[in-house]
């Protein structure tokens, strides 16, 4: 009998919901209590220093040295005041994670005593070791100093007893290392160009915010279910496992009554995201077994990422309370949904309107057009990217299986938005534009429904789809960063912004009026990104065949899609953009490939170490079992009736035997081709073997294995098994 899982259900099974006891407050009241936001600002900081502050939050402006002293003068007195010993600067590094080391706020006095200090050079800049970070060749260990230094656009926040700081985390000689640094700079150059571009409609617009709304998918296991299972404590996936009898067929579990112990979980999650300022607001069953989802209201893209990456490292902690862990892969069980992290993507003014709102007159509805025919412009023309920008060995094994959008990047519009692009496309300027007294702009047809909303239906199998006044990108893994996908779509949209303008200009300077010229160049646009749009089924074999005749990116292979990042185009368009330059794209791709052959590297020893050590020897011992019945069976019974009962014995023991030789057969040409592939030196070519000549052996060696977990005592079977995984809770 296998004791430490059975010790594992039963402890798993007679858990009790742990009961969280809710503030005697409203959330409006204790909401980022432990955030240094514009109340505390106001309350801890001189008038002079608050305005020079929230001034340059608001404008991207330069904070001086001055203004930093005062600043980090009040954020220590308010962190102090509520039991804080330490700080730490809180940055991204390219592990998908976040990094910090914690300092005491405390310095000599001079008098053999300590001073508690917290100087605006210790909030501003600091040296972490840079080479010790994924950096892909930027940095080495004897040339390794890195900074990172202090965003006043997020604020800073307090978790247990240390106050952290969101910073950057740049290389000595300047080159991002981290997520945040060029997704600022995406996010400051789609502002621009949208602005830009508003201003044919609206002249008094002087700003335009990126938002992003990200939806985070999870699975919850037992704690000492998950410790049984050594796959899921090393690479946060099930290597192995068949698939429970009952999983998520009966559609019983999505938008399901919340299980009482995750219920508790959800509660203090909740509570501990409103003290850091996380406005989540939405919770419910997802459609695995154990699987769950929380939404907050949309923010700003670049505080909304943080808060992202803050959430997950909060919901880790949270888990333990309740004595589960959280697991964030986008795969952990094969047969049922995978996580994504959906990214609600919209742009809006200073003057209040939403660029991809349809609005009640035609001058707004022009004005959407021109979005939204410029950001499909954006994704047909660096659908490789976008798909680059979300693959990792993690999210390859979700992306087109059990209701996750396929590896080929298309937008679903809906009926009435193709309607209106069609009629936009085939009409004459006289009936698409027309232009009133005041010289504004209008649509000349069709009235947008202001309820579109509910008027579109939803395609859950596009990667990109437009649900009424944003974009949903669908495809983003639910353990990767934000910033990689919004980096990526920030700078596309805002180079083809800036091309749009471009264009339009072009045919005016040739004596086109702005009405005709936006009217030409939106007709061109429309006609060209057409192959981008598809409203169909992303799931069927026909689409991508489709796709491939439209010249969409159809590679399946991780390694090979790394390679979008490093077309001339590509490079041309994120230097334009000031988003990263070719040297920081060249080192984030090779960082990007080594994270993928450590990935697949780590399954596959894991997976060796499994079968050959966990799962082999319990097999054997079941076949000697049943050997021996065998034995006992001729020693009892006569040759014919003995030929008749052993019959089923002995095919079940060959049956075993044929899977334990593949088994062990296969764990060993695995080794041998991690071997052959880790002498490779280039960095992508050994990514390639990796996915061609090692990862196809993690399925193959598990199908195996999972047979024989049908076939073996499933008392003597040694790991827990998916109906233990998923369904105890």
């Amino acid at each position: 009998m296998s004791i430490s899982r059975f010790n594992a259900v039963e402890k798993a099974s007679n858990r009790k919901a742990v009961e969280v006891s809710t503030p005697n407050r409203k959330v409006s009241e204790y909401f980022g209590e432990n955030v240094f936001n514009r109340k505390a600002m106001q309350k801890y900081l001189s008038q002079e220093t608050y305005k020079a502050l929230t001034h340059a939050i608001d404008n991207g402006a330069p904070i001086d040295r001055q203004i930093a002293n005062h600043v980090a003068a009040g954020m220590r007195m308010w962190a102090l005041e509520k039991g804080v010993t330490h700080y730490t600067h809180w940055f991204q590094p390219l592990t998908d994670g976040t990094a910090e080391k914690h300092d005491a706020f405390v310095e000599h006095d001079g008098n053999g005593g300590m001073i508690e200090e917290f100087s605006g050079k210790l909030l501003v800049q600091q040296e972490p070791d840079a080479s010790s970070f994924p950096n892909g060749g930027l940095r080495n260990t004897f040339e390794a100093r890195g900074y990172s230094a202090w965003d006043p656009s997020s604020p800073a926040f307090i978790v247990d007893d240390t106050l952290c700081i969101p910073t950057v985390f740049i290389a000595y000689t300047g080159e991002a290392l981290d997520y945040k640094t060029p997704l600022i700079r995406s996010v400051e150059a789609l502002g621009k160009a949208a602005k830009e571009v508003c201003n044919y409609f609206d002249e008094d617009v002087n700003k335009v915010i990126t938002f992003l709304g990200w939806e985070q998918e999870y699975f919850l296991v037992d704690e000492d279910l998950y410790s049984a299972r050594p796959d899921l404590s090393l690479t946060e996936r099930t290597l192995l496992g068949h698939e429970s009898a009952k999983n998520q067929q009966l559609d019983d579990h999505y938008f399901g009554a919340i299980p009482s112990r995750v219920q508790e979980f959800m509660k203090e999650l909740e509570i501990e995201c409103y003290k850091l300022g996380i406005p989540v607001k939405t919770r419910h069953n997802e459609v695995a077994p154990n699987q769950f989802e929380l939404a907050p209201i949309y923010e700003e893209c670049n505080l909304a990422n943080d808060h992202n990456q803050l959430l997950m490292s909060v919901m880790k902690r949270v888990a333990r309370h309740h004595s589960f862990r959280v697991l964030l892969h986008e795969k952990p069980f094969s047969g049922v949904n995978g996580s994504g992290k959906h990214c609600n993507w919209s742009m809006g003014t200073d003057t209040g309107i939403n660029l991809f709102s349809p609005g009640k007159d035609r001058e707004d509805n022009l004005r959407f057009i021109t979005f939204v025919v410029n950001t499909l412009m954006a994704v047909y023309k660096y659908n490789a990217l976008l798909k680059a920008s979300i693959a990792s060995a993690t999210n390859a094994h979700r992306l087109g299986a059990n209701e996750a959008p396929p590896a080929i990047i298309s937008s679903f519009l809906g009926t009435q938005i193709t309607e209106i692009l069609d009629k936009f496309e085939n009409s004459s300027i006289d009936d698409a534009i027309k232009v009133d007294d005041k010289k504004r702009l209008h649509l000349g047809f069709g009235q947008i429904p202001e309820l579109l909303l509910d008027n579109t239906d939803r395609n859950r199998t596009s990667p990109f789809a437009f649900t009424g006044n944003r974009f949903e990108f669908r495809a983003l893994g639910s353990s990767a960063n934000c910033g990689s996908a919004m980096l990526a779509l920030n700078s596309a949209v805002a180079y083809q912004l800036r091309q749009f303008k471009k264009d339009v200009e072009a045919l005016r300077s040739n004596g086109k009026s702005k009405e005709a010229a936006i009217f030409e160049v939106l007709k061109e646009y429309i006609k060209e990104s057409k192959p981008i749009r598809f409203d169909g089924n992303g799931y069927c074999d026909e689409w991508k065949e489709e796709a491939a005749r439209r010249g969409l990116d159809c590679e399946n292979s991780v390694p090979l899609q790394y390679d979008a990042y490093l077309k001339p185009e590509v490079i041309e368009m994120f230097h334009a953009t000031g988003v990263l330059s070719e040297k920081e794209l060249e080192a984030r791709n090779e960082v990007k490939w080594e994270v993928y052959i450590k990935k697949v590297q780590i399954e596959a020893r894991v997976l060796g170490d499994l079968s050959m050590n966990h799962i082999i020897p319990v097999v054997l011992h079941y076949q000697s079992l049943l050997l021996s019945n065998i034995t006992k069976l001729k020693e009892t019974f006569g040759a014919e009736e003995y030929e008749e009962l052993a019959a089923e014995p002995r095919r079940l023991v060959r049956k075993i035997s044929q899977h334990v030789g593949c088994v062990t057969k296969m764990t060993d040409e695995m080794i041998e081709a991690r071997k052959t592939a880790n002498r490779i030196a280039d960095l992508r070519t050994r990514a390639i073997a990796y996915h061609d000549t090692v990862a196809p052996y993690l399925d193959a060696i598990r199908d195996h294995i999972d047979e024989l977990e049908l076939m073996v005592d499933n008392q003597m079977w040694p790991l827990p098994k998916y109906r233990e995984l998923l369904f105890i809770r």
